[in-house]
């Protein structure tokens, strides 16, 4: 090698050197934001502008950033002399970036979002005050929200746009449970939309979502309708920190172990979601011993994008004749997409299989939205108008409100918006300007006045049966809260409606729907509203 040669040497090894530097900086973390810290490699914290979530989330996180933008500057600097308008600020707390075992898909945190955000623009299109959502990112397994709770706590005592309450909190786990008892200990209100654990309790804690407790209720009543052949099987998933699944299980057993024979017919499997040992999602073992004990009624105690898999291997399971039908009982909030797509639609059909789901809202019978009542109805409106808006609605799925997350988040936070525009009223009144101005400077309700309005949205019990007075009319249905030792802080009157899929295409027609299931309807001798 001559001189020249080793001089264009000496040159490409500087360049690939400045290359692969480059690189490294490029796939080197940025410092996170202002509001967020670093935890384990992921940057978690509060803000009302904008965060670095999945690339696909990108519009909706502008979006409500821009609405909490829009509602500082009526208050700060209103524009054309309009009225200052005070807001309150309520936080999403959830994860906002993904992989493949964490606790939310980027379209389940899309769907939710949306939902959100729908709810907050239509607080704020009424009279009182106005609505920051602030993202509240704990990390993609939930795991990170000591820093986040830090910072929201504050929060709560700033007079000037105080936090009334806190929402989000996707899964039943001990982490979920541990951020709820240390928000309670703030005394900040907040809201599950989607826990159904039983063990889901602290003292400020609400769920607008049934309780698996609630939602086998319902299941009860639809088998004491159809009970089958009286042959069942319990499928569980055997995650060591997934409360959810082990208290389904739990009440599984308790509502129908002795008549369905689940002690001696069941089976577990390793869930997708958290990092324990072993291969996620094997369910050869467990679909042979379904097929083997020609169970007719399959108890499903897991997540629900771990069902598809079951239903998969049941579907091409030699051991299956299929001869006789198979029912898959489940609970959740909706009917999750991955379960009523194509491919896995005629696996069930051709097998035999339907899916039976008790769930926090239906939104698979919304056909008609002149036939919705007020509350979907009006979601349903400004839902659309975001998915026509946004370029980045297509992450949220091709079914966006059939797993009923949309729904579920939206009503979450109408609750803590509705409990603060009646604690608002009640404390303002009519109060005018002892100079005669126009209106008087108004106080904003704290976070205990919200709380202390949230366990009043009750449903009354009078002469001509059950009222709502001060409960909530939400897009998942009508329902409400008490402080009642009972219901534990769970919603009140909540509809429960059972979801066949797929259904038979004669079955039904003509024939009276079955009554939908409520929530504590015995205390209203089931006249709830």
């Amino acid at each position: 090698m001559g001189p020249a040669d080793k001089v264009i040497a000496l040159a490409v090894g500087v360049l690939l050197l400045a290359a692969a530097a480059f690189a490294v900086v490029r796939m080197l973390p940025e410092k996170c934001g202002d509001g967020f810290e670093e935890a384990a490699k992921e940057c978690v914290g509060v803000t009302a502008g904008v965060l670095d979530g999945d690339p696909e989330l990108k519009s909706l996180i502008k979006a409500v950033a821009d609405e909490n933008d829009r509602v500082e500057k009526g208050w700060k600097d209103p524009e054309n002399g309009r009225a200052r308008i005070p807001y309150v600020r309520i936080a999403l707390m959830m994860p906002f970036t993904t992989d493949a075992t964490s606790a939310m898909s980027t379209a389940q945190i899309a769907r939710a979002l949306v939902g959100a955000h729908v709810a907050q623009l239509r607080a704020n299109a009424q009279a009182g005050p106005h609505y920051q959502l602030l993202l509240a990112d704990d990390g993609k397994n939930l795991d990170h929200w000591r820093p986040v709770v830090d910072r929201l706590a504050p929060m709560a005592a700033d007079e000037e746009s105080p936090l009334v309450g806190v929402f989000g909190m996707p899964n039943s786990n001990p982490d979920t449970l541990a951020a709820a008892n240390a928000l309670s200990a703030h005394r900040i209100p907040t809201i599950g939309p989607i826990l159904t654990s039983t063990t889901m309790q602290a003292g400020y804690f609400f769920k607008t979502s049934p309780s698996n407790d609630l939602l086998v209720r319902a299941l009860d009543a639809y088998l004491e309708r159809k009970p089958g052949g009286g042959t069942g099987f319990l499928v569980s998933d055997r995650r060591e920190r997934d409360s959810y699944s082990a208290d389904l299980r739990d009440v599984f057993l308790k509502h129908f172990g002795e008549k369905y024979g689940l002690k001696q017919r069941q089976a577990s499997y390793l869930g997708l979601i958290g990092d324990d040992k072993g291969v996620p999602q094997r369910f050869a073992d467990v679909a042979r011993s379904i097929c083997l004990t020609k169970a007719d009624t399959v108890f499903f105690a897991g997540r629900d994008h771990d069902l598809p898999h079951l239903v998969n291997r049941l579907a091409s399971e030699p051991s299956c004749t299929h001869d006789q039908p198979t029912r898959i009982l489940k609970v959740g909030i909706g009917m999750d997409p991955e379960s009523t797509g194509p491919e896995i639609t005629a696996h069930l059909r051709d097998s035999r299989i339907t899916l039976v789901g008790a769930a926090s809202v239906d939104t698979l019978s919304w056909e008609s939205a002149d036939r919705l009542t007020a509350g979907p109805r009006g979601f349903l409106e400004y839902f659309e108008k975001l998915r026509k808006r946004l370029p980045d609605a297509q992450a949220w799925g091709a079914k966006p409100l059939d797993d009923g997350y949309a729904v579920m988040y939206h009503d979450a936070f109408t609750v803590l918006a509705q409990a603060t525009d009646r604690a608002y009223d009640d404390i303002n009144g009519e109060r005018e300007d002892p100079k005669g101005d126009g209106p008087a400077a108004v106080d904003l309700p704290n976070h205990d006045d919200v709380y202390n309005t949230v366990v009043n949205m009750n449903i009354l019990g009078t002469e001509t049966g059950a009222s709502c007075v001060n409960c909530v009319r939400g897009a998942s249905g009508t329902f409400g809260f008490d402080d009642s030792p009972d219901t534990r802080k769970w919603a009140v009157c909540k509809p429960v409606p059972v979801i066949e899929y797929p259904t038979a295409s004669t079955a039904g027609k003509g024939a009276k729907p079955a009554p939908v299931y409520r929530t504590y309807e015995d205390d209203f001798d089931g006249s709830c509203p």
